[in-house]
């Protein structure tokens, strides 16, 4: 038993989980410090003995005991094997009495499942993490790119999160290690996972990070400089620059941990906890499912429990008394949608906290409605502020933020160029005026055929430029719309051109290689007689006139690209 004993020599340090987008921590991670040597040994020489699993669940339990000075509303995550995940019941009989002991529920832990991988029967790993999350217990995946982590398990787990290996950080513009990110992003959004990316170095990778989708970032150069007001501004920073920000915010990028009682609590119990934390607006009272039942606003309680007699005659009583029916709203819902939640409620309370659920109806945390309005303010004003104000169309940043938003989803997509032909000589002969109205019935005509596809987006980006995003089956529609309606500028016929650029999933890397591989093929739209349409491919030098006579060296091509 040497080695099970050797955890007690074992400390642990706690290093912070933060949000890309609000610089917030958001998790602990418990890491493991034997007094001598490296956890790799310990473990070594545990197998060697043929206690490794033993020793694993005594670090797990030793890691929840150092936690008790963190804060419990805090998640906390704990590392365990994957063979340890696999023998379940020795784990729980092990961690449930320690938990009671600590006070802390299953739902605040987060069980760090890790390599190897290989010394786990999958079909006893699955039944594992079943009987894990029986008990309330969230799971993660550690290892993803290095480890011998199954891809397959990423789907059959489902894991709450899932981290990826620092290797993949260490030079996140190489294009493949993009690819790489860009494929597991949209597989986290698909299976409702999180991605946390470790040992995170520089301010590089954050960025990066932070514009691929990655919502979560750990590592020692965070940790070290948590507290630099320049750290959250470096990281609020890199959030307004996100590939989502052209969208509504979610109810989820402003959740703060819900301070949750069982509805059973009294008064009395509700009033000693809100004295513990200063900090919180209120309480969530609780079924023995997590679901909500109760809100109890700080301030409407304590009136009642603080004020002359409260205390002798509602202290013993159930706290519900004293407590509203919970505002609910869903964690895929959006900032806007809370909005409306809480203008249509009461008056009095349109300063509670807001509920947030899973599918399941169980409390995932609280939403404030002032941090929401802030951030749907910031969104309009920045989406305000990129408008053009002759058309009242975004502009060149909105268009960027799509086109990096779809590369990073790994979204095929269309990027066209559309340029009237010789605006130059609309202004000059017909005067600026006439150039400007030429311009807004451009744009009310582009905004009015993308109003019915809800995946397009339309930008003008100056002058007589105008940019479009599309699904690849939108493009012939809007193609259509803009080079079958006779234009003209008071009587003088004009005519426009077209070029549009498909890319395929992982055919471009950002916006700016896709604006740079668009740009030869505007000039060759232009090149062709009349209004013109001209389609080419990243990697390629076939351009395919679908509308117009075809110049030398270019395809002349009949039907419209479906």
């Amino acid at each position: 038993m040497e080695c099970v004993s050797a955890t007690q020599d074992v400390s642990f340090a706690f290093q912070p989980l933060l949000s890309t987008r609000t610089g917030r921590v958001i998790a602990v991670e418990a890491l493991p410090l034997p007094s001598s040597g490296t956890i790799h040994s310990l473990f070594k020489a545990a197998s060697r003995a043929g206690q490794l699993t033993q020793t694993d669940i005594a670090l797990a339990g030793h890691a929840l005991l150092a936690a008790e000075d963190q804060d419990p509303d805090i998640p906390l995550h704990v590392n365990i094997l994957a063979s340890t995940a696999a023998r379940t019941d020795e784990l729980l009989h092990y961690l449930l009495p320690v938990l009671r002991h600590t006070d802390r529920h299953s739902r605040d832990v987060v069980l760090e499942i890790g390599t190897p991988f290989c010394q786990a029967r999958r079909v006893d790993l699955l039944a594992g993490i079943a009987k894990l999350r029986a008990e309330g217990f969230r799971i993660a995946l550690d290892g993803i790119g290095d480890g011998d982590v199954p891809l397959a398990l990423l789907a059959e787990a489902a894991p709450d999160m899932f981290k990826v290996h620092s290797k993949l950080l260490a030079n996140p513009d190489d294009p493949v290690t993009a690819a790489m990110l860009d494929a597991l992003v949209p597989l986290a959004s698909r299976t409702e996972s999180r991605i946390a990316a470790v040992n995170v170095t520089n301010d590089n990778q954050l960025v990066t990070l932070s514009r691929l989708g990655v919502r979560v970032a750990q590592g020692e150069y965070l940790a070290e400089s948590i507290a630099d007001p320049k750290r959250t501004q470096a990281l609020a920073e890199a959030a307004g620059r996100r590939v989502t920000a052209v969208k509504p915010p979610k109810v989820t990028d402003f959740l703060h941990p819900a301070l949750m009682l069982p509805d059973t609590a009294t008064a009395e119990e509700v009033r000693a906890t809100l004295a513990e934390r200063p900090d919180v607006n209120g309480v969530v009272l609780v079924d023995d499912m997590w679901r909500p039942q109760w809100s109890i606003d700080r301030s409407r309680f304590l009136l009642i429990v603080a004020g002359p007699y409260g205390h002798a005659l509602h202290a013993k009583r159930a706290a519900a008394r004293h407590a509203d029916k919970p505002l609910l709203i869903d964690r895929e819902a959006t900032g806007m949608e809370l909005l409306e939640l809480v203008g249509d409620t009461d008056w009095e309370r349109t300063g509670d906290d807001v509920v947030v659920t899973d599918e399941s109806g169980r409390c995932v945390g609280v939403v404030r409605a002032s941090d929401v309005i802030r951030g749907v303010a910031d969104m309009k004003v920045e989406q305000a502020v990129s408008l053009n104000p002759l058309t009242r169309l975004p502009g060149t940043d909105a268009v960027a933020r799509e086109v990096d938003r779809r590369i990073a989803d790994g979204e095929m997509f269309v990027i066209a160029w559309l340029d009237v032909d010789a605006f130059k000589a609309v202004n000059d002969s017909l005067g600026f005026a006439a150039g400007d109205d030429l311009i807004r019935m451009f744009g009310r005509a582009i905004g009015e055929a993308a109003a019915a596809m809800p995946n397009v987006l339309v930008g003008h980006v100056g002058g007589d430029d105008f940019l479009l995003v599309t699904d690849l089956d939108e493009i012939s529609a809007l193609a259509g719309v803009l080079l079958d309606t006779e234009w003209s500028a008071e009587g003088m016929p004009v005519t426009v051109s077209l070029a549009a650029l498909v890319c395929g999933v992982n055919s471009v890397s950002s916006y700016r290689e896709a604006s740079a591989r668009l740009a030869p093929l505007k000039k060759q739209a232009k090149a062709v007689p009349g209004s013109s349409w001209v389609l080419g491919r990243p990697g390629s030098e076939r351009v395919d006139v679908l509308r117009g006579r075809a110049a030398r060296g270019q395809t002349q091509a009949q039907q419209p690209v479906a």
